[in-house]
């Protein structure tokens, strides 16, 4: 019965990783390592970007967590480093397959919810230096990009 709480720890970490990503998004990236996610933003020739190095700086709690929680047995610790690992994977699919379309795995998708993250991350690229950013989420978009898709499919059904 105490896979039930470790499958909770997960999900929970996975859960804390927006708010985590978000805050780290906002005040590190476009902050003190803007200089690593500055190529993101402006972006220059190469399918690699300095920005990819944050890929790195989260796996390694990630890693440390799931190393020391398998060694002494802290399998609650184990399933935070899962958790991150989990989430690392999401914001992999989300952002850079289906967002930035680096890799062509997915065609363009009609659903609600894929537009809104677009959208929400086209209007967080609009600002080109770290400063006046929006949207510094991944996977919880705010209502107000709900709202413009929605508003657009309806447009666009009228249209039809």
């Amino acid at each position: 019965m105490q896979w039930v709480i470790y499958i909770l720890v997960l999900v929970g970490t996975f859960l804390l990783m927006e708010g985590i990503t978000w805050l780290t998004h906002k005040y590190i990236m476009h902050g003190l390592l803007w200089y690593l996610h500055r190529d993101h933003h402006q972006p220059e020739p190469g399918f690699f970007e300095k920005n990819d190095a944050f890929f790195v700086i989260f796996a390694i709690p990630s890693f440390l967590c799931i190393l020391f929680g398998t060694l002494d047995k802290l399998y609650w610790l184990q399933a935070i480093g899962f958790g991150i690992m989990a989430y690392g994977f999401a914001y992999f699919l989300v952002h850079d397959v289906i967002i930035h379309q680096r890799f062509k795995w997915f065609s363009r998708s009609s659903n609600t919810y894929v537009k809104t993250i677009r959208w929400a991350h086209k209007m967080h690229h609009r600002h080109l230096g770290k400063e006046e950013g929006e949207s510094f989420g991944m996977l919880y978009v705010h209502k107000k990009y709900w709202e413009k898709v929605r508003k657009d499919k309806k447009m666009a059904a009228r249209q039809q």
